[in-house]
């Protein structure tokens, strides 16, 4: 599983992914989480607003910071 976490590095996008960082270790799960700061790539994944999260390729969240509970949930459907 890859997930990354868009943005220019902000403290919002900071908080994506500890909540990320959260989310794997309360599921006992392993997954790659990489940090996007690119802007070329940042709109090609069509991420804008920042921050976004993308798992697997499939954009889940973007311009807001989501619970950790949501993150959860998004991870348990692609296991």
């Amino acid at each position: 599983m890859k997930i990354e976490v868009f943005g220019p590095g902000c403290y919002r996008c900071q908080q994506v992914e500890k909540a990320v960082k959260e989310a794997l270790a309360e599921l006992n799960i392993s997954a790659e989480v990489e940090k996007v700061t690119d802007m070329k790539r940042i709109v090609e994944a069509g991420i804008m607003p920042t921050p976004g999260l993308s798992i697997d390729g499939e954009v889940k969240s973007c311009g807001r910071i989501p619970d950790k509970e949501e993150i959860k949930n998004w991870i348990t459907e692609k296991t």
